[in-house]
């Protein structure tokens, strides 16, 4: 007699069972629709919108329709604008204490938010003991964004905070329309900690603009909210 074989009946499925490639599918399924509500639910950020700084957002709004008036441009491209600002220390004794640039760089880096550069003396100077190519300050050439944030901080806050102060000189422009003035103290800028401070430094500071003379720098500078000495 030959061997019976085996029938294996196949069982039938019980209802909701589903296969393992099924379930894999269903998986991905449920993950993407659950990504798909957390994305409703927080939206990922749209195209980045630009900054405008509130220095340039009123050189647009106030100061060109100003000047355009005043001077009678035709075109909103002949208004002057600042291009640079340069803000400088001469550290006189840095020829002979080293820690004092060190010091007097990490204070420029945070009032301007740049990295300063070495300046070093083109000439020798026999009386005070200074050579030919001898480091003897330090400074930053602002643009951009920096040197927006910088006047504008410069303009509101800063120059009002020194003492006794009744406005610049009005007559410290260079005939090219550019204008440079003075600052005593480090510590009037809200950056500087005057408890932190080994030695109080002044700065040299000069707006460059694209000016063509005196009277359009001023006008450019003064809507800008430099605040200049009256009468």
């Amino acid at each position: 007699m030959g061997e019976k074989k085996e029938k294996v009946e196949k069982q039938p499925k019980a209802q909701g069972e589903t296969t393992p490639a099924a379930t894999g599918t269903q998986g991905a399924k449920k993950q993407k629709e659950k990504k798909e509500t957390a994305d409703t639910k927080h939206p990922s950020p749209g195209p980045d919108v630009a900054f405008v700084s509130p220095l340039k957002e009123r050189y647009r709004s106030v100061t060109v329709p100003e000047l355009m008036k005043k001077f009678h441009y035709k075109n909103p491209l002949q208004v002057p604008k600042v291009m640079k600002v340069v803000v400088n220390m001469g550290v006189g004794e840095g020829t002979r204490n080293r820690d004092l640039f060190v010091n007097h760089s990490e204070e420029l880096m945070l009032i301007t938010g740049q990295k300063p550069v070495i300046t070093k003396a083109k000439r020798a100077i026999s009386n005070f003991k200074i050579r030919k190519g001898m480091p003897v300050g330090i400074k930053v050439t602002l643009r951009g964004k920096n040197m927006e944030n910088f006047l504008f901080k410069l303009f509101n806050i800063v120059l009002p905070k020194v003492r006794d102060f009744r406005g610049l000189n009005p007559n410290s422009f260079d005939g090219k329309g550019n204008y440079s003035f003075g600052l005593s103290e480090q510590i009037i800028f809200p950056e500087i900690r005057a408890e932190k401070v080994k030695r109080i430094q002044g700065m040299d500071i000069i707006i460059v603009t694209s000016a063509k003379n005196n009277e359009e720098s001023k006008a450019l500078l003064s809507s800008l909210g430099l605040p200049f000495k009256k009468g």
